[in-house]
């Protein structure tokens, strides 16, 4: 037999069902929102990791073509990549090695149109500074000096900026900008980390034009190479 309320209970009880019949519609909102959330959320985990596996597959095949130096294969794929898993990494991995493979072909518009792509479409800003700077290399093959620059414009992660200016002295160096070229490799200098492979390399142009990277001085040009208290203007490789 059910026990009767006291007073003090029964207010409570009062105090709950009056509560319940003011808020009751936004707690029950609220919760279901807070329901359909979580089922989106879990099932947008569930798409994800379903369409990396996929794209996981795919990317085997992108790979197996390149190695194979199949070029119809590797096209093909490529393109399926993109069309059905253009937002995952995998599609963006796969237009990096079609291009470089692309390139190496001598199918210099299908590798400047892969890395476009992914300069364009890649979510991850590592993988857009990779695509700008090897699309520039492309289009400094074909003389296309002002859109190669184009691409080396805007902003660049912090790790990408000596490469950005290495790649803009590659440039001037084929504009016959000599001065130019000195002040962007002297940069890029600055940036590599001592004793680097890239910093040896950079090393190497300064010398080219006749730049002492310790001294910061072009004597062929009796142009002032940049120094800590001049910097020079431009970007990384």
């Amino acid at each position: 037999m059910a026990t009767p309320l006291n007073l003090e209970e029964q207010e409570q009880l009062d105090q709950v069902k009056h509560l319940w019949k003011k808020y009751g519609d936004l707690i029950t909102w609220a919760l279901l929102i807070v329901v359909v959330a979580m089922a989106a959320w879990n099932g947008y985990q569930y798409w994800a990791r379903s369409q990396a596996a996929k794209a996981s597959v795919l990317f085997d095949a992108v790979e197996h073509a390149a190695q194979s130096g199949d070029m119809a294969m590797l096209e093909r794929t490529f393109a399926d990549m993109k069309d059905r898993y253009g937002r995952t990494t995998y599609a963006q991995q796969s237009g990096l090695l079609a291009a470089k493979v692309m390139d190496e072909k001598g199918n210099i518009d299908g590798a400047r149109a892969a890395l476009a792509w992914v300069a364009d479409k890649a979510s991850d800003e590592g993988y857009r500074a990779v695509a700008k700077l090897r699309l520039a290399s492309v289009l400094m093959q074909t003389k296309a000096y002002d859109d190669a620059r184009k691409q080396l414009s805007g902003s660049f992660p912090t790790q990408f900026q000596p490469l950005v200016a290495d790649r803009l002295g590659d440039i001037d160096v084929l504009q016959g900008k000599k001065a130019d070229a000195a002040a962007q490799y002297s940069k890029a200098y600055k940036g590599f980390e001592a004793g680097s492979q890239y910093r040896r390399v950079v090393e190497v142009k300064l010398n080219a034009l006749g730049v002492d990277p310790q001294a910061g001085v072009l004597p062929a040009a009796g142009i002032a190479a940049p120094t800590a208290s001049a910097p020079a203007t431009g970007g990384s490789k």
